[in-house]
């Protein structure tokens, strides 16, 4: 909680959860908790919940910093708050990609000229469709952070699911489907370890472990 609370760029924090046992720890350590549905199918469905209560609804920017990015920088989430205070619907992040660029748990992001997403995908985007040539291609991962103006999030969850976020199990392309724009931050630091496969989970307990010895 206090790393968090030490960005100083929100003024509530709220853990969303459908899970008592999470609720539970949360207010024990001090924070914020809300439950939530269980029935949501994704994070901004449960973040637009929030919004929709009382407590949410004096807010005009809403961040959804996902459970699954606990090393998140404030550097990412200040990058996607500052695409919505400059007119985006939808602000995000992303930094150079370090790795296989057709690693499926690496979501790859294509900008047009005003930095804002064309496409999000799990395959390598662009493609340089001529390998010999010679030329390097550079390919940017999306960072699982959104800043949202509060309306865009209450629109964004009343829309259909289009083919391409079935097929890529990716979220912001319904977004994008339907015509929201989601401005994106670059950013030059690397990225921090995100928990999308067992691999990830048990090096970000590894991570966790030395935090805590260290802290001590």
């Amino acid at each position: 909680m206090d790393r968090v609370a030490a960005f100083g760029l929100f003024d509530r924090l709220v853990v969303a959860t459908e899970a008592p046992e999470i609720a539970e720890l949360v207010e024990a350590a001090g924070g914020e908790a809300l439950l939530t549905s269980a029935a949501h199918e994704t994070g901004t469905e449960r973040v637009a919940e929030v919004a929709r209560t009382q407590a949410g609804s004096g807010y005009d920017v809403v961040v959804n910093v996902q459970g699954d990015e606990p090393f998140i920088s404030r550097q990412v989430v200040a990058g996607a708050i500052a695409r919505v205070e400059a007119g985006d619907d939808v602000g995000t992040a992303a930094v150079p990609l370090t790795g296989d660029p057709a690693d499926p748990a690496r979501v790859k992001v294509v900008l047009d000229a005003r930095g804002r997403a064309l496409y999000f995908s799990r395959a390598p985007i662009p493609y340089r469709r001529d390998q010999s040539d010679g030329e390097s291609v550079e390919h940017w991962q999306h960072v699982g952070v959104y800043a949202c103006r509060r309306d865009a999030l209450l629109r964004w969850v009343t829309f259909c699911p289009p083919p391409a976020e079935r097929a890529e199990r990716l979220e912001q392309l319904r977004a994008l489907h339907h015509g929201l724009t989601i401005g994106v931050a670059l950013l030059d630091e690397p990225a921090g370890l995100a928990i999308d496969t067992p691999a990830d989970l048990a090096r970000a307990n590894e991570l966790w472990d030395a935090f805590q010895k260290g802290s001590r």
